[in-house]
């Protein structure tokens, strides 16, 4: 496992995989699995949109108004309704392809994992963004240090760099404008739960 996804993993804890397990309905090792292989999935197509100038400075944006506090109550992240707001930005049209592709690799059902992958995106964001203000990274280093993690996972399960181009919402080359449209709209979200992280993540 990557540098990246190893410290992901480590802030999530045993504790949050038993948590994601008892939401999913299925083992702590299932949950486990699928969750090693959403991760990548995720990080791979931030990597894809920070290949391009205008994309890594759109993720840098959105990630300075967050931190990586969300995963000190992983409860309210993974039982809030935002989540599923915020991956369908990300994802767009594509989250049918992403669920089932990742269905296929993990073993668990399109209806658990559509269920994981909101939990899983919010987390994500916060994890880069206490990665960008710990290392001080600028939108270019963020987007080096994405793509190198990206390669990495590629080299190390292959069967997961397919995902990164579904991952593009628009088919565009670029998620983060569907992020950044998300923000257009979040002025009203409460301050409570996913909603004030919500507006956080997208620098309100």
């Amino acid at each position: 496992m990557s540098e990246l996804l190893d410290g992901l993993m480590s802030q999530l804890g045993s504790g949050g995989v038993a948590q994601i397990a008892s939401a999913l309905g299925v083992d702590e090792s299932k949950a486990s699995g699928a969750i090693g292989m959403a991760l990548p999935a995720l990080l791979g197509g931030l990597a894809k949109n920070t290949q391009q100038p205008e994309g890594a400075q759109s993720l840098s944006k959105a990630l300075d108004s967050h931190d990586g506090s969300i995963f000190s109550d992983i409860t309210s992240a993974i039982s809030g309704g935002d989540g599923s707001k915020i991956l369908g930005h990300v994802l767009g049209s594509k989250q049918p392809s992403v669920e089932q592709n990742l269905a296929g690799q993990s073993g668990l059902d399109v209806g658990a994992i559509s269920k994981l992958l909101p939990m899983l995106a919010p987390l994500v964001m916060g994890y880069l963004s206490k990665q960008k203000q710990d290392s001080g990274l600028d939108a270019g280093a963020l987007g080096s240090m994405l793509n190198r993690e990206n390669q990495a996972a590629q080299q190390k399960s292959p069967g997961l760099g397919g995902l990164a181009s579904i991952l593009d919402a628009d088919g565009d080359g670029s998620i983060m404008d569907d992020v950044m449209d998300m923000a257009k709209g979040g002025g009203g979200q409460s301050k409570g739960g996913l909603g004030g992280l919500l507006a956080k993540i997208l620098g309100r």
